[in-house]
């Protein structure tokens, strides 16, 4: 049974209040790829009543009205994409569709969806606890560069006028705060769950000798210096075993206060997470709009892991579930399998058993469960470290698993693959089984892009490993006899890429004969490391300038060259080589007419 999404759905239950309210900026999706979905079944499982107000109209404070005051508080997100990435492109332009909604359409969730959505709360019940938590607040929990702002914006905790913020993936948290509320503490007095950030006026009376002190939000608004020491000291934090509390100052004495993070759930532990009784679909109450389309990529897939220790640097996986990898258990992914393929309209396939990276199923070595992830050393960049601990084979028995259930034909990998780690595991088996019985015909992988530089400030393998990688794959499908392709994923205009480095890309795409369908341009959302080095220009842990394209003209240009073989790109790749003084490429990349 989907959880009441109103009034009368509550009544319906016997219930006359809710313990909690959790508003969400998706349309109400039960099913465990779903933030809103998780955080609202654990909840359940521990005894508490919760209603879902899904896309309320933020233009109506009576809308926050509909299940009447909760007996605890309100949970509040934006959904399971932060609500300007929903909205807008890399050049700001306004998105037509929106995926989490129904029928695709855009326009049913504010901007700024968190704060917005708790501003109306804080109109409709004065007092009533606030609790934030997702993505859009995960990332916002300090003072932080907003690109569409363009500015340094403070803590999302100020402008919300929440109580509490949740961060990264919020279980235990959410389950702690019930608790606490549930015994009569107040949620101002709420301020030692791990996981959590508070706002605490004058917090120099509280402060302990290990604590983390940030540039105050003045400072890191007037010095990008300053604002790099507050990002590499949040970074270097992020870990449950070697972080420590973190204080912001704000002027009038407030604080914004961040507990050290909550220790990843363990295999026992994210194993009940995924069994609890999810409807796996949508709410029916969308079938009159045509359903909501992002099901669609998720309804048959598993998610078998979390955290990633790859640490990209334009990924906001390391700020927010973190570096430390857990995995469920063999029985409990085989489990949700056999629901799946109970489902009515399951076809035999299960599109993705995977994670952040699918063949991370580990820690990354013994060392990290005792002392913590390093803070100044990337398991796999500029190469493996000699600690890293490199096994497919856990996996490898999952997916068999998976695939020898009846009723399912073929078990897929779509999330992603990370070759680098797949080159380092001396056991080459893992190759021969992913082509064999994995790959939808198209294998989908992300080398991002090809020029040292570039790779060096994405924290990326060199092309060289990716080359390798390629060839590998190669050969195991020509011996297999399997027509099968691949599509990388590169990024332009990432942090550190000049216009030359664009035409190195566009040289290596043309030799090697990958032309993407897709071109990705680099986007600076909040929590990211590439974020922080487009808005200062350097690299907050060197304090190296770095090259960045904000201008618009030569963003496209660096886009363009990636897809030189458009003909509408023809001028603007034109342009560029002349800009660069490589007029003797335009025949190389476009053919001699052009020359």
């Amino acid at each position: 049974m989907f959880l009441p999404i109103n009034n009368n759905e509550m009544k319906e239950r016997g219930w006359n209040q809710v313990d909690f309210v959790l508003v969400t900026g998706d349309a109400y999706v039960d099913h465990p790829s779903f933030g809103t979905s998780i955080i609202s079944r654990v909840l359940e499982s521990f005894g508490y009543k919760i209603g879902i107000l899904s896309q309320p109209d933020w233009s109506n404070v009576d809308a926050f009205k509909e299940f009447g005051r909760p007996r605890l508080g309100f949970l509040v997100n934006s959904g399971n994409v932060d609500s300007m990435v929903n909205h807008y492109s890399v050049f700001k332009h306004r998105r037509k569709n929106d995926y989490y909604s129904p029928g695709g359409k855009a326009g049913r969730r504010p901007d700024r969806a968190v704060i917005v959505y708790s501003n109306r709360i804080r109109e409709a019940y004065k007092d009533v606890p606030i609790i934030i938590g997702g993505l859009e607040a995960s990332l916002r929990r300090f003072g932080h560069y907003d690109y569409w702002d363009n500015k340094v914006r403070r803590s999302i905790l100020m402008d919300s006028r929440a109580d509490i913020l949740i961060y990264g993936m919020g279980e235990k948290a959410s389950v702690e705060i019930a608790e606490a509320l549930d015994s009569g503490i107040e949620a101002h007095d709420i301020s030692w769950i791990r996981g959590t950030c508070v706002r605490i006026k004058n917090s120099g009376l509280y402060e302990e000798p290990d604590d983390i002190l940030l540039p105050a939000f003045e400072d890191i608004c007037k010095s990008k210096e300053a604002y790099c020491h507050s990002f590499a000291k949040q970074y270097r934090s992020n870990d449950p075993i070697v972080g420590r509390r973190i204080i912001e100052s704000y002027p009038g004495g407030m604080n914004v206060v961040q507990n050290p993070p909550q220790p990843p759930l363990e295999r026992d532990e994210l194993d009940r997470v995924y069994s609890l009784p999810y409807m796996r679909d949508y709410h029916p109450s969308y079938e009159r709009d045509g359903g909501v389309p992002a099901i669609k990529e998720v309804k048959f897939s598993i998610t078998s892991n979390r955290g990633c220790f790859g640490g990209c640097s334009f990924c906001a996986i390391t700020y927010h579930q973190g570096r430390e990898v857990r995995s469920r258990s063999l029985e409990s992914i085989v489990n949700e399998a056999k629901i799946i393929s109970q489902l009515p309209d399951f076809k035999g396939y299960i599109h993705d058993v995977g994670g952040p990276t699918a063949n991370f199923r580990n820690p990354s070595c013994s060392k990290q469960l005792e002392h913590g992830m390093c803070q100044k050393k990337d398991c796999l960049y500029p190469k493996p470290c000699n600690q890293l601990q490199v096994d497919h084979s856990d996996y490898i028995r999952v997916l068999d698993a998976v695939r020898s259930l009846p009723g399912i034909k073929k078990v897929f990998i779509r999330s992603g693959i990370r070759f680098d780690y797949m080159m380092a595991d001396k056991d080459k088996s893992f190759m021969e089984r992913l082509c064999k019985y994995h790959v939808s015909g198209i294998l989908k992988v992300a080398p991002e892009h090809v020029s040292p530089q570039v790779l060096s400030k994405m924290h990326k393998p060199s092309i060289e490993v990716f080359d390798k990688f390629c060839k590998r794959y190669e050969n195991t499908n020509r011996k297999l006899r399997k027509e099968q392709y691949m599509v990388p994923y590169f990024i332009s205009s990432h942090p550190g890429s000049t216009l030359d480095d664009a035409i190195d890309l566009a040289l290596y795409l043309k030799k090697t004969g990958f032309v993407p369908d897709q071109v990705q341009d680099f986007y600076p959302t909040p929590g990211t490391l590439s974020t922080c080095m487009y808005y200062a220009e350097m690299d907050p842990f060197t304090m190296e300038h770095i090259y960045v394209a904000k201008d618009l003209e030569e963003k496209k240009m660096q886009r363009a060259l990636m897809h030189f073989n458009k003909k509408e790109n023809r001028n603007t790749v034109i342009k560029a080589l002349n800009k660069a003084g490589r007029k003797d490429l335009i025949p190389v990349l476009l053919g001699r007419r052009n020359g």
